[in-house]
Parts: structure tokens; C-alpha cells; sequence
């Protein structure tokens, strides 16, 4: 039986806290920053937890 493999990409991408919650930055923060307003990507500041839709999802790509 060959030995999973977590997803790498994902591990770099998401985060889980000591609780077992999946943490993740929000996206649009990395480019074309200034075309947008100062509200805006302050808004996109910090980290929110994964939609518990995708939760099941991304635990599967970690191998927990």
C-alpha cells in the first residue's frame, strides 16, 4: 500500500491552529496593490478561518 502524501501546495497555503481550525490568508493582497483604496486592502489584512464547506477538503489534502 503506497504512503499518502500530503498536498504541499496546501500546507504552504493554510494553516491549523492548536484547536484543529484551518486558517488561511485572504486573497488579493499580493499584487496591482496600488490601483486599490487603502480601505480595501487593509480590509484584506489577517487570517479567516476556511468555509466549513471546504473544511473536509482541505483536512484531506493535509492527511489529517
Amino acid at each position: 500500500m503506497p504512503k499518502f502524501k500530503p498536498h504541499t501546495g496546501t500546507g504552504k497555503r493554510v494553516k491549523v491552529t492548536g484547536k484543529g481550525k484551518i486558517v488561511r490568508e485572504k486573497a488579493g493582497k499580493r499584487h496591482l496593490l496600488e490601483g486599490k483604496s487603502s480601505h480595501v486592502t487593509r480590509r484584506m489584512t489577517g487570517t479567516i478561518e476556511v468555509a466549513k464547506v471546504d473544511t473536509p477538503r482541505v483536512k484531506k489534502l493535509l492527511g489529517r
